[in-house]
């Protein structure tokens, strides 16, 4: 079921206020279930040893996000430099920022490298000898190829650019302990918003067995495994949630087995975004116009500048319009933004209640590459933040974008070079 049914509850009778308050569009964001997600997660594998979850900055590079993440205990996954400030400005430090990155550029791992350094997750065996500074924890990113299968969103392993091959892994490692590095991880990320839990079961199983042979071969002894994310949320109305406490349950086993045959088994950590943060956010904006040629548009006051999921993917992001969830749902709307780009809807032929202009329409599950995948084409400017708290007040989390930061990297002391001028 598209965002949960306690959010919903307590937004909308509040949300017309919040609306004429704040001015739309703007996405809300809902502490109460984001926490609770986040203690869900931590008691379903309690049973690993060690377990980590590191948050994904990238679904929801948010300061105000990254604070509840910390308040739970949880750690960070980057993969920029402004992911790994925002990760160090709440005060994770050292191990508790895992940086995932690709095609990363030396002035990239130097920053990392900085302020008690962080856990490197290096996408290939190249990398070794690009890193000016080894740590002494590496972890490498493990590409399964055509051992495994990608799903829909992730794709073909053998077409994905991340990762070291199956026939790779060992000799990273033993080019990782030449170099310095002393202490190991093993990632992989072969899933994303997969709704079948046995997917990430399969991948923790893998990962044993890889951590097995690299243990056999080189005496090796991982201190984690990381399993990624891809943890998926339900955002049609009639998709089941991801079975949690069955997957931790089996994944739990796994860890258990492996343990009772080797003496000894990894941590388990994880880079969960989407599954954490999801369902626990909307996009309100408010329609103005109504067009009726080909077919029935309803246009809003915001863009997939705000969020680009529909366009991009073709996904499915639930609407309620505000005030009429008991009327027949008997019109047939494209809900569209203001882009000169025609895949710039929400929703197309979506089955609805009748929409007037000024009506607030909601778009369910924007909390996880809502705002963070957005963008100033056109000069549509990303819309304002705000966070739902604990205790029903609301809070402005960010500020919607201006026209002065539009234009503020063309706002510079002029710098004109003349390479061939030889004068």
């Amino acid at each position: 079921m598209p965002m949960s049914q306690d959010f919903k509850s307590r937004l909308q009778p509040v949300i017309e206020e919040i609306a004429t308050h704040y001015g739309t569009p703007f996405h809300i964001y809902d502490e109460v279930g984001i926490r609770q997600t986040g203690e869900d997660l931590k008691a379903a594998f309690s049973g690993i040893e060690g377990f980590q979850e590191y948050y994904a900055v990238k679904a929801l590079p948010n300061k105000k996000i990254l604070q509840l993440m910390q308040d739970m205990g949880f750690g960070f996954d980057c993969s920029s430099i402004p992911e790994l400030i925002l990760s160090r400005e709440v005060g994770a430090t050292g191990e508790q920022i895992m940086f995932t990155s690709n095609n990363t550029t030396v002035d990239e791992f130097n920053f990392a490298a900085q302020d008690g350094g962080c856990i490197l997750n290096l996408d290939d065996i190249s990398l070794l000898d690009k890193v000016p500074q080894l740590p002494e924890l590496v972890c490498f990113r493990y590409n399964p190829g055509p051992r495994r299968t990608g799903n829909v969103i992730i794709g073909n392993p053998v077409e994905a650019k991340y990762g070291v091959t199956h026939d790779q892994v060992v000799e990273a490692y033993a080019k990782a302990r030449e170099k310095g590095a002393t202490r190991f991880g093993l990632h992989t990320m072969v899933a994303s918003n997969e709704l079948d839990y046995s997917y990430m079961v399969e991948t923790s199983r893998m990962l044993l067995e890889i951590s097995a042979v690299v243990e056999k071969e080189l005496g090796i002894r991982f201190e984690f495994l990381n399993i990624g994310g891809g943890f998926g949320i339900p955002y049609r109305p009639e998709q089941q949630a991801l079975n949690l406490q069955a997957m931790a349950q089996e994944i739990t086993a796994l860890f258990d087995q492996f343990k009772a045959s080797h003496g000894y088994a990894p941590k388990m950590v994880m880079e969960s975004g989407r599954y954490m943060t999801g369902p626990h956010g909307a996009l309100v904006t408010r329609a103005i116009n109504h067009k009726q040629t080909y077919r029935n548009y309803v246009g809003v006051d915001s863009c997939m500048s705000a969020l680009m999921r529909p366009a991009l993917y073709e996904a499915y992001h639930h609407i309620d319009v505000i005030g009429k969830s008991d009327q027949p749902q008997d019109q047939i709307y494209d809900v569209v933004g203001s882009l000169c780009e025609n895949n710039d809807k929400f929703a197309v032929q979506r089955e609805l209640p009748r929409i007037e202009e000024g009506d607030l329409l909601m778009i369910h599950d924007t909390g996880a590459h809502g705002q963070a995948m957005g963008f100033q084409y056109n000069g549509r400017l990303r819309p304002k933040e705000l966070l739902l708290c604990e205790d029903g007040s609301v809070e402005l989390i960010r500020r919607a974008e201006t026209n002065e930061d539009y234009f503020a990297t063309m706002n510079f002391v002029a710098d004109k070079f003349s390479p061939l001028d030889k004068g």
